[in-house]
């Protein structure tokens, strides 16, 4: 079995935060946001350049730079790079003498944006420009490389699509479509408090009433209406009700639920981002600083834009905006 060699290297991926579910989009609807990290991957086949496994890590999650090869861009980078050597047209292998991983966090970690898919899909990214047979691992075998990894398409999609996205899987595989939504800016309320994605899943019921499903299924569609076609915060109030699973978790991040509450009675369009406890609310930094004692202190007020290109290498590559629609 012969090497791949890499097509070159240094590769520098961007990936942009995402917000899943944005209310009664459960494991569905996902939006791109305006915070990012940055991503830097050297791979030395030969060891030439330099051998060994270096990991460094600058803002958030620096505690997990230890990890070395169960650090999740590293894991990621593997399983991409087997993914395509199963595509290549000569067996080739995945083994590396040299991996120097440089990553610039600001996505914050276990709070509902969607730190593990910005971290798999910039693996994913990553590989494909650096495995000389990367142009076989296309946008569809990329999304479900990532779906597979990260459990569910809700996050991975906005973060390789941009923009808003509606994922769903199939027999063959997840699948995306991208929409452009008319949403000027969100604002982020992140706590200090962390939230594990797998004990937010264990407060779900196995089943629901099928009036609170069938309710879903009418907000969900109306919210897809609503941010594509601007139809202002009164439809959006109602377009983001959800029953199937913000209330399941809010004893787990009481002060979120609360702070949902007391948005929503003012009239602001929130929800809880993915599986919170972030609380993510479709308005402006002007009006929520105009709320003053209503929204309280103990929480980092991050105005966002909606990101319109997902994960893409940065200018001194040449893959593009991210994957396509």
């Amino acid at each position: 079995m012969s090497r791949a060699g890499t097509a070159r290297g240094p590769v520098r991926v961007r990936v942009p935060a995402t917000s899943a579910n944005l209310g009664p989009g459960f494991d569905s609807l996902g939006l791109a946001l305006s915070l990012y990290d940055d991503v830097e991957v050297d791979v030395d086949v030969d060891g030439r350049r330099f051998t060994g496994l270096s990991i460094e890590v600058d803002g958030e999650g620096a505690e997990v730079a230890e990890r070395g090869e169960r650090h999740l861009i590293v894991s990621t980078l593997r399983r991409a790079f087997e993914a395509i050597d199963e595509r290549a047209p000569a067996a080739v292998g995945t083994d590396w003498a040299g991996l120097r991983l440089r990553c610039v966090n600001r996505i914050p970690h276990s709070r509902g944006l969607g730190s593990s898919s910005a971290a798999i899909v910039a693996g994913v990214v990553a590989a494909r420009r650096l495995h000389p047979h990367g142009h076989l691992l296309d946008d569809d075998a990329a999304l479900a490389l990532a779906t597979e990894i990260e459990g569910h398409p809700d996050n991975v999609a906005p973060c390789l699509a941009g923009g808003l996205t509606v994922a769903w899987t199939t027999p063959s595989g997840p699948r995306l479509v991208r929409l452009d939504p008319k949403v000027e800016q969100v604002v982020a309320f992140v706590p200090e408090t962390r939230l594990a994605t797998e004990r937010a899943r264990g407060l779900l019921p196995d089943s629901v009433p099928h009036a609170d499903a069938a309710a879903n299924a009418g907000r969900a569609a109306l919210l897809i209406a609503a941010l594509t076609q601007g139809l202002g915060p009164e439809v959006l109030l109602d377009a983001t009700e959800d029953r199937l699973h913000q209330s399941y978790r809010a004893p787990a991040m009481p002060e979120s639920a609360a702070l949902v509450e007391t948005l929503r009675a003012k009239g602001v369009p929130a929800v809880i981002s993915g599986a919170g406890p972030t609380v993510l609310a479709f308005t402006t930094a002007s009006q929520v600083d105009s709320m003053g004692p209503e929204v309280g202190n103990g929480w980092h007020k991050h105005p966002l834009d909606v990101a319109p290109q997902g994960a893409r290498v940065q200018p001194d590559g040449s893959d593009g905006p991210g994957i396509r629609p």
